[in-house]
């Protein structure tokens, strides 16, 4: 351990020993180390108050200047149709883990996280003009206005819980657990419905963005405002193209191919004949 850093202390050197601290630190709790991504999030929150520093002339020079983060590209995980399908009709006997999975799938069908889901009340649950109901609400995150429609699944899960004791004193949307009970038990979830891969929460709003929505034809732009993104940037880390969609637009391409063939060769008989 050491004192506190003075501002005027931090130059390259010290951001350099500051990284090696934080790649060898392994947190509470924790088995591994930080990973690569966490450690320059740290640096990067860092970087925001140095800056601040150097423009309000509280430091002569902005240590930042030859740095650069390096983050690693990231393979966000998400369960494909097939996986969501069997975790929906999942018939769990324990009221804990069926509740953890609506949950989940609460958010795989709207996209929000944990954090705006643990906020929502009925007060944000409207009915449009068109007589649909949607959630609107803000991000936490970025302080950016959401509004999702409710799809069918969604609002059947709303209706599950609305005399639920936990909504019913906290007056919630939803009965939320803590994030860390909530991660806990989808691995508990996960074993049951035979999904092998490490199932978090956070997931889900993978899953709505990749399997639920751009997989099924929603433009990206739509999907950024549902997500309550900042920037159309954000959204296109999900926009993986799956592999069924692949095939499916490659055959679409294929039938047209074939139907502008057999057009050419229609009207090649034609001339042929006269």
């Amino acid at each position: 351990k050491t004192t506190d850093v003075y501002l005027k202390e931090i130059n390259y050197e010290f951001l350099t020993d500051f990284q090696g601290y934080l790649s060898n630190l392994y947190p509470a709790g924790h088995p591994k180390a930080l990973c690569n991504n966490t450690v320059m999030k740290h640096i990067q929150r860092l970087r925001k108050i140095v800056t601040m520093a150097y423009h309000m002339e509280w430091v002569a020079k902005d240590p930042f200047v030859r740095w650069k983060m390096s983050f690693d590209k990231t393979n966000r995980e998400f369960l494909s149709e097939i996986e969501l399908q069997k975790l929906e009709t999942k018939a769990f006997v324990s009221d804990r883990l069926d509740r953890v999975r609506d949950l989940f799938v609460f958010s795989c069908y709207t996209g929000i996280s944990y954090v705006d889901i643990n906020k929502l009340t009925t007060d944000h649950v409207v009915m449009n003009i068109d007589g649909s109901h949607w959630i609107m609400s803000t991000r936490q995150k970025t302080n950016t206005v959401i509004k999702v429609p409710l799809l069918p699944k969604a609002m059947a899960i709303i209706k599950k819980y609305k005399d639920h004791p936990v909504t019913v004193v906290s007056k919630s949307l939803l009965p939320v657990l803590s994030n860390t009970k909530l991660n806990a038990y989808l691995k508990e979830v996960a074993n049951f419905v035979d999904i092998k891969k490490n199932l978090t929460f956070h997931m889900a709003r993978h899953t709505f963005a990749t399997t639920i929505a751009l997989s099924n034809g929603v433009p990206i732009e739509t999907v950024s405002k549902i997500l309550g993104h900042a920037k159309i940037a954000t959204t296109q880390i999900y926009a993986r193209v799956l592999e069924h969609k692949i095939s499916t637009d490659m055959n679409n391409l294929k039938s047209i191919l074939e139907t502008k063939n057999n057009r050419r060769n229609e009207n090649a008989d034609i001339k042929g004949s006269n």
